[in-house]
């Protein structure tokens, strides 16, 4: 990482955000915002023990610090001010900074208890962003202050397109990232591990607590890898060697997300040959659906033409008889996909703004609803699944007959295929910027 490079991009990031919520402070008519960086939150109501603390993203916008209790003031034509809580507290350490580029751009003025900061805190026409309510009324805001949803809406909508700053951070976290998903495609080709001593290898490859990843990796071998959100690890390795492996894991840095998939077949069978087909499939077509981005098209037309792409793979491999287009329009692809294509990636694994729009009916799990548009960054994660429940159903009705049954159920043991990369969309005739490929190539 380029040290220089990240503390003008964040020099500039900053002079943006200050523009940008000016503008906001004057169509809402408020003289301030102040943004809470959030509480730990009980893990129980039974006892004292808290999570670990996520950072209101509205904050983290501004600046990568991760403290509880903290407050960010901030008010047109004025030095965003930080209160920063330090209270002495002999349980536990704070973490150490990652990086200091920010604290330049404010004016910080440290307080010892949480009480303490509502003397720095303005009261009039301000809104009070966060999610913690409590906090709010012990600082003076009342409920008609508090995180109001249309001034939310348009803070999200700031953080849509990404900066030079961000798209460094989403890298950066990508090539963390990166190595974790090398460490586990060596430990899966090489020998035989459980789900738990992956994820494990993956966290220590990564120099990544569990908590500081940005969603509970996804590590899955064989059938398991058919639900698409797979944390229940085993614990000890496959009785036989293991076939397949999905790994779904990310990587942070300075708040922004990564969000990559890789999905790996070994053996010698019949079933684990084709499945590695399958497998070509996907990352096939999932760099094809990378090529079709265009600036201004809707990102459910480009979900849309991923199921043609699905039924084609389907078809080559010999589970389907039925023509792309035949398995499109009666919905039999929807039971091998059933997710949306991707999302938006930002401070949040799945970010906000582009999903404004609700998408059509038959596509209730697509959380990307925007028409592409320059400085997006977005995932791009086709996948192909034998899902018990689905493929029962589809047994049941009346495409049956187009469709191997004995070759399903061998790749069902092997759960399915997803390939995930993340996108930023930079323009000009290159269109796009795949973050993920430039640290993990095919």
């Amino acid at each position: 990482m380029d040290s220089a490079l990240l503390t003008q991009s964040y020099s500039e990031h900053l002079a943006r955000l200050e523009h940008s919520y000016g503008e906001v402070l004057t169509q809402n008519g408020l003289d301030a915002i102040v943004i809470h960086s959030g509480s730990p939150k009980l893990r129980s109501a039974f006892d004292d023990q808290y999570w670990p603390l996520r950072v209101t993203p509205h904050f983290q916008h501004w600046l990568p610090l991760t403290a509880a209790d903290c407050a960010l003031v901030v008010r047109a034509g004025h030095r965003p001010k930080l209160v920063w809580l330090k209270e002495q507290n002999f349980w536990e350490k704070p973490p150490a900074l990652e990086h200091d580029i920010w604290q330049s751009g404010f004016e910080i003025v440290h307080v010892g208890h949480r009480a303490e900061a509502q003397q720095y805190l303005p009261k009039t026409r301000v809104a009070f962003v966060g999610e913690d309510a409590q906090c709010a009324a012990e600082w003076g805001f009342n409920q008609a202050d508090f995180t109001p949803k249309p001034l939310l809406t348009q803070l999200d909508a700031l953080r849509v397109r990404k900066t030079a700053y961000e798209e460094l951070c989403l890298a950066e976290a990508n090539r963390r990232a990166a190595v974790g998903h090398t460490a586990l495609a060596h430990a899966f080709k090489s020998g035989d591990a459980s789900e738990l001593d992956l994820h494990l290898a993956y966290l220590r490859a990564t120099a990544q607590d569990d908590p500081q990843t940005p969603y509970k990796n996804i590590v899955a071998l064989g059938a398991n890898a058919a639900t698409l959100h797979h944390i229940s690890y085993g614990r000890t390795a496959p009785a036989g060697p293991a076939q397949s492996l999905l790994v779904d894991a990310g990587a942070s840095f300075l708040g922004y997300c990564s969000d990559i998939t890789r999905t790996y077949a070994k053996g010698n069978t019949a079933a684990a040959s084709t499945f590695a087909g399958l497998v070509a499939g996907v990352e096939r077509l999932q760099q094809q659906l990378c090529r079709d981005i265009r600036i201004d098209a809707p990102y459910e037309a480009l979900h849309d033409r991923s199921h043609a792409y699905v039924a084609e793979v389907l078809r080559e491999t010999g589970v389907l008889k039925l023509s792309a287009e035949e398995a499109v329009a009666s919905g039999v692809t929807r039971s091998f996909f059933p997710h949306g294509l991707g999302h938006s990636l930002g401070l949040q694994c799945h970010d906000v703004g582009c999903a404004s729009l609700k998408p059509r009916a038959d596509n209730p799990f697509l959380r990307n609803t925007s028409n592409i548009a320059e400085r997006q960054c977005f995932t791009i994660e086709p996948g192909i699944y034998f899902i018990d429940s689905f493929m029962e159903t589809l047994q049941a009705g009346p495409h049956a007959p187009n469709i191997d049954w004995r070759l399903v159920s061998e790749l069902s043991k092997l759960g399915g295929v997803r390939i995930e990369d993340d996108i930023v969309v930079v323009g000009g005739s290159s269109v796009t910027r795949n973050l993920t490929r430039q640290f993990l190539p095919a």
